[in-house]
């Protein structure tokens, strides 16, 4: 029983926060803009030139622009929490550094695995599409060439790829030895393309709605507006939302930001805002132009310009679908050695994947060895089978830092690793209240009530045994459970609902009450609201929000995706089991471990008469509040 104890304190022990966080081995170079265009790039590549064909043709016909603002709406719950943290806590490793801190070791390792896995595929993905993209352009000459001097590698299997993508693999290899130039440059040059991209897609735009009809948004001869209905939009946005899942990526680069603290918010907020309103306007012109069930999903704007007579701008699509998928590629590319790093140097990944070269301040090791194997992913894997086991694996990451949030907000100050605003005065300046028996000094909100219940209900039967914080975490899980039920009967057993079966009716009521409950047994606790950095509002409501849409997304996915998320979990596990639970930094530092900053709460009472008693705790007051925060 003791080793059990012992093997969970391990994996359940939180990252210490070091004084100084923004000590780091990389080059801080990066300022609001870079980080606004990295976000905006490695959003606006793939979602416009990819998918929007694709959610208009076969999930969501015209109504497609409101899939790309529910998913936009989706995923900047989502931003909103990883901007708070990626203030808070501005190093490489994004919602893996954000889980270790809060939650512990293994989750932490969990979400960092599943990030790894993200921006490998996400990089061989969209090296594919960049492919099929010249492959277009030349009339599907390279595919016809490799099947006929290189041949098959499959039939039909969903899995693998029909044939070799030597080109997509050469332009894997390319991007990733661009980021291994450094930062700055990558950021350069991500800029560049993306400036350049933008032009393209204002003249789409425009263009676009030159040649309106709205016919094809109003008449049902052409499907009107919802021809799939509203549930199609809805899966239109559950596809759409891998448009969005960039914005992780100025999350991970803010280890090399000059400001952190300000740029990750703003940049995180900013970009999502533009590439909701481009992919919403871009869905607009392309659905305005033709019906939406003459749509080429392979190669949407250049046979909508064709259909309407405009065969030479197919030329100007191209080349910006190039641009685009360039700086998509360049954003996985850069991002993932960068979690890899961050992983490496605290010990759960092998310690040489966190070597950084001198020169170029990149992780080398890093770059090279997960840059082939997203290059070899591109060469043999289909791009459906990427994207989808993609959007797994991030949104449970996305799901996991909402509840982060929640349980970060509810921590006693003693367990809590981030410096704190002062305490605050009493609003009448802690005017005394005096009577015949006693004198009393007006006591303003203290940090020692965080994680408490509020003064008024800690005789709730249960909860007040808790330790303080305890009853969040308990809540926060459980609504994760509740989520998953009922979004798995709302998505599976929707036509039982339909049909009016009792009993799956009064399941969904007897679960939407047990989420009411518990999400009140959170909001009974007192939260910390004093952090330094920036705060998200609407706390609890938000991350909760954030946690049963991206749960609602994930139980969307096919049952295959899950299998695939099994294995790779399961090769997971077996290198924290095997490696880094042993090697980490945690376990090095100290065995015994603790919180990194214990709270002081009053100091020692003077040795007085209690007489002075009053005059005592008014000059101990400010010292207190100075020892309350770092």
């Amino acid at each position: 029983m003791e080793k059990v104890k012992t093997f969970l304190k391990r994996a359940t022990r939180v990252k210490t926060v070091s004084d100084d966080i923004h000590e780091t081995a990389l080059r801080r170079c990066l300022n609001t803009f870079d980080m606004t265009l990295l976000g905006i790039g490695h959003m606006i590549g793939a979602g416009i030139y990819v998918l929007t064909g694709t959610v208009v043709r076969k999930k969501a016909g015209a109504s497609g622009v409101l899939s790309y603002l529910f998913a936009g709406f989706t995923a900047l719950l989502s931003a909103l929490c990883y901007a708070e943290f990626g203030a808070r806590v501005p190093k490489a490793g994004s919602a893996y550094s954000y889980t270790y801190v809060t939650i512990g070791e293994i989750w932490g390792f969990v979400i960092g695995w599943n990030i790894i896995l993200e921006h490998m595929i996400g990089a061989a993905s969209v090296a594919r599409a960049w492919s099929g993209a010249i492959d277009s352009i030349f009339d599907g000459a390279l595919r016809n060439g490799t099947l006929t001097h290189i041949g098959y590698l499959s039939h039909k299997n969903p899995w693998i790829s029909e044939y070799p993508d030597l080109l997509a693999t050469a332009i894997t290899i390319v991007v990733f030895i661009v980021v291994a130039t450094g930062a700055k440059f990558s950021i350069n040059f991500n800029s560049a393309f993306t400036i350049l991209n933008g032009v393209v897609i204002a003249f789409i735009i425009i263009a676009g709605f030159t040649y309106a009809n709205t016919a094809y948004w109003k008449d049902s001869q052409y499907g009107g507006f919802f021809p799939y209905g509203f549930g199609g939009t809805l899966g239109g946005a559950a596809s759409c939302f891998f448009a969005y899942i960039g914005f992780e990526g100025i999350a991970i680069s803010s280890e090399e930001a000059r400001n952190p603290e300000k740029s990750v918010p703003i940049a995180t907020l900013v970009s999502l805002a533009v590439v909701t309103l481009l992919y919403m306007l871009v869905t607009s012109s392309l659905t305005l132009m033709v019906p939406y069930y003459e749509i080429n999903t392979s190669a949407a704007f250049p046979s909508a310009f064709a259909a309407v007579g405009s065969e030479w701008a197919k030329y100007v699509v191209a080349a910006g679908t190039l641009l685009g998928m360039t700086t998509s590629l360049l954003g996985s590319a850069f991002s993932l050695p960068r979690s890899v790093y961050a992983m490496a140097e605290d010990g759960l990944l092998f310690q040489f994947l966190a070597k950084v070269h001198p020169k170029t301040q990149t992780p080398l090791y890093s770059v090279a060895i997960f840059g082939l194997l997203s290059a070899l992913m591109a060469l043999f894997f289909e791009i459906d089978t990427l994207v989808e086991f993609m959007s797994i694996g991030t949104l449970f990451a996305y799901t996991i830092v909402a509840a982060s949030i929640i349980i970060l907000r509810y921590l006693p100050v003693s367990r809590c690793q981030f410096k704190l605003k002062p305490e605050q005065e009493g609003q009448q300046n802690q005017e005394e209240v005096s009577t015949e028996k006693s004198s009393i000094v007006k006591k303003s909100k203290s940090h020692d009530d965080f994680g408490k219940l509020r003064e008024s209900l800690r005789e709730i039967p249960i909860l007040r045994h808790l330790e303080p914080g305890n009853g969040v975490v308990w809540a926060t899980v459980i609504l994760g459970a509740l989520f998953l039920g009922l979004t798995g009967l709302l998505i599976y057993g929707f036509h039982l609902l339909q049909q009016t079966t009792w009993w799956a009716i009064l399941l969904v009521i007897l679960i939407l009450i047990a989420v009411i409950f518990f999400y009140l047994v959170i909001v009974a606790h007192e939260q910390n609201d004093a952090f330094l950095t920036f705060q998200i509002p609407l706390v609890p409501f938000i991350p909760v929000m954030s946690m049963f849409l991206n749960i609602a997304l994930m139980m969307s996915l096919s049952y295959l995706t899950w299998i695939r998320l099994g294995i790779w979990m399961v090769i997971g596990f077996l290198v924290y089991f095997i490696y880094g639970i042993h090697f980490s930094r945690e376990n090095r530092t100290c065995e015994g471990y603790g919180p990194m900053v214990e709270y002081h709460g009053d100091a020692k009472l003077p040795d007085s008469s209690l007489s002075t008693m009053e005059e005592e705790v008014k000059e101990q007051q400010p010292s207190r509040r100075e020892e309350g925060y770092f």
